[in-house]
């Protein structure tokens, strides 16, 4: 019976695929991943930090503009387009725009044979450019569609972002909401099903500093920010749900020969369910109260001598597809279609927020292969980027429903 519903499946998207329109948007990608590749270098080459993202929202504003779509840019800095539909519903295709590395990062995309090697070409410069492609094949043989189009360019996914750019973009569409689509890296192997939850801080031990040799004996900060660290990391993490921590940042005192008087530590944590979340960031604050104490104790100082503050960088929501969604069968029967296999996973991303909310939702890669995320040495392969750019494209046109 499974086989069956399988190969009616595949007739449905196969009809899609062979209407004129469809038909000609589908050759142009087989013809035109040169030109998606040039825009995923140039965008890749404008700096994009956290909070930096205006001038390549406003490179990916102008592209989706000359395609003749309803631009603008909303108030957090999203670039967003518009190719209205018979209806009001809406399909939601957003590639987050922002990276993790600082301005200054040398952007030149290198050549090292059929790669592409730049920091951000990859995580999300592949995803972008997907979106665009995807963009432009439908502006280069229009087909009607029963819903609403929008494609966006977000902000504030990487880092403390805090994904306020899916955010404003849920907010503003939530009621017109049927499905929503993060692009995010190359990969056409996964399928993103359910947001990983997390909850991010920085810590802050304070004291009385001093002179490393005058003062000696008296209370540092960074030791007792150092103890409550080893202390949290001989507490057990789960891997049923599978559960993580990492400590990313460490920061403190003004020079060798002084007692600092601040250091700060930022956190990660995450976890498949909220309570196991609740849990690491209960023993997370009882770890660090003890480092504190533990330090007091161990230079006979007043307990007020040492500050502690946490700060809240940011909190991700969980959610999970259901197995028997209609987005999650259309990728199959997409997939299928193409000969295309996939698999699920779990991940954080902008398809967080929407799932949290019960807004049908997934991760999806652009096509081609990549690897170094959120490193010097990110490097993506265009090869076999088609493949992917297909079945962006034939899984929203299947969403969005083509009309006569």
């Amino acid at each position: 019976m499974a086989s069956i519903s399988l190969r009616t499946a595949e007739k449905s998207i196969e009809k899609i695929a062979q209407k004129p329109q469809c038909a000609r948007a589908l050759d142009w990608i087989s013809s035109n991943t040169k030109w998606v590749t040039e825009q995923q270098i140039h965008l890749t080459e404008i700096p994009a930090p956290e909070r930096q993202e205006s001038q390549r929202a406003e490179y990916v504003n102008g592209i989706l503009q000359h395609m003749g779509l309803r631009t603008r840019i909303d108030g957090v800095g999203n670039a967003i387009a518009e190719r209205p539909g018979a209806g009001e519903s809406v399909i939601l295709l957003a590639a987050h725009l922002d990276t993790v590395f600082p301005a200054d990062t040398d952007l030149k995309v290198k050549r090292e044979g059929a790669r592409l090697v730049v920091p951000g070409i990859s995580d999300n410069g592949a995803g972008v450019a997907a979106m665009i492609g995807v963009a432009r094949a439908l502006s280069e043989s229009p087909v009607r569609t029963g819903k609403t189009i929008v494609f966006a360019g977000d902000v504030g996914e990487e880092g403390e972002g805090n994904l306020r750019g899916i955010r404003a973009l849920v907010e503003e569409y939530r009621s017109r909401l049927v499905a929503v689509i993060a692009v995010d890296g190359p990969s056409v192997e996964h399928v993103t099903v359910q947001g990983i939850a997390s909850r991010r801080f920085e810590i802050v031990v304070r004291g009385p500093g001093g002179h490393s040799w005058s003062d000696f004996g008296g209370p540092n900060a960074i030791t007792a920010l150092a103890r409550g660290i080893v202390e949290f990391s001989a507490v057990r993490v789960s891997d049923r749900p599978r559960s993580s921590f990492n400590f990313g940042v460490i920061e403190g005192g003004n020079s060798v020969n002084s007692i600092p008087s601040r250091a700060a530590v930022r956190v990660d944590l995450r976890s498949e369910t909220e309570s196991e979340l609740a849990r690491l960031e209960g023993a997370l604050r009882q770890a660090m109260q003890t480092g504190v104490r533990q330090e007091a104790d161990f230079t006979d100082s007043r307990a007020d001598e040492l500050e502690l503050t946490f700060t809240s960088l940011g909190a991700r929501p969980s959610g999970k597809l259901p197995e028997d969604s209609f987005l999650l069968e259309t990728i199959r029967e997409v997939d299928s279609f193409l000969g295309n296999r996939s698999r699920l996973e779990r991940s954080s991303t902008d398809a967080n927020v929407p799932l949290s909310l019960g807004i049908p939702a997934v991760a999806l890669g652009g096509g081609g292969t990549g690897g170094g995320a959120h490193t010097t040495s990110e490097w993506y392969d265009p090869s076999g980027r088609a493949l992917g750019l297909k079945r962006l494209y034939l899984i929203t046109l299947a969403l969005a429903g083509v009309l006569p």
